[in-house]
């Protein structure tokens, strides 16, 4: 089968560490984490829900403006 095994995953993050140093990943993994929480926020809000739930009012045309 063509997965990926423990060993290739330690290898490339070992290599991904070495190019971009911890400090830079750890940094990359806490601005992800921010923008998680902002994006999980975000959509625990839901203004939007609130007016798809009313019914849209249907602006009609007078018969006599043809």
């Amino acid at each position: 089968m063509m997965g990926i095994s423990v060993w290739q995953l330690a290898i490339i993050a070992i290599i991904v560490a070495l190019l971009f140093g911890t400090k830079r990943l750890r940094t990359l993994g806490s601005d992800v984490g921010t923008t998680v929480k902002g994006f999980k926020k975000a959509m625990s809000d839901q203004p939007l829900t609130e007016e798809l739930a009313q019914p849209a009012s249907v602006a009609t045309e007078p018969k006599d403006a043809l």
